[in-house]
């Protein structure tokens, strides 16, 4: 059975840090290209970043010199650290093993002004 488990959401004031954890199984893992989406309320889900399985990264516009996607493939987890935090990365961030049909449950990222 797949699973994904995404970590290190939480509330942080703008211009702030978190860096976000998914630990997912081997088998989905190991072959895919590994992404953070993302979905704030009342707006459709969104890729952030994805990352090739040996470590290409590609970025949103929106994010670009700001957050870092990053894997270990000797843990099978995938990170996003995320700086310079603004109110518009307020969303649920979710991983997801691209060409799959599985989703994480989401870890909840809040930015306060």
């Amino acid at each position: 059975q797949v699973q994904l488990a995404e970590s290190g959401g939480g509330l942080v004031q703008a211009g702030g840090s978190l860096t976000l954890s998914c630990a997912a199984s081997g088998s989905v893992f190991r072959f895919n290209t590994m992404s953070w989406y993302r979905q704030a309320p009342g707006k459709q889900r969104e890729l952030v970043a994805s990352i090739s399985r040996v470590g290409n990264p590609n970025y949103a516009d929106s994010v670009k010199g700001r957050f870092t996607i990053s894997r270990d493939n000797a843990k099978n987890t995938v990170y996003l650290q995320m700086n310079s935090l603004n109110s518009e990365d307020t969303a649920v961030y979710y991983c997801h093993p691209e060409t799959s049909v599985y989703w994480g449950q989401g870890t909840q990222v809040t930015v306060s002004s």
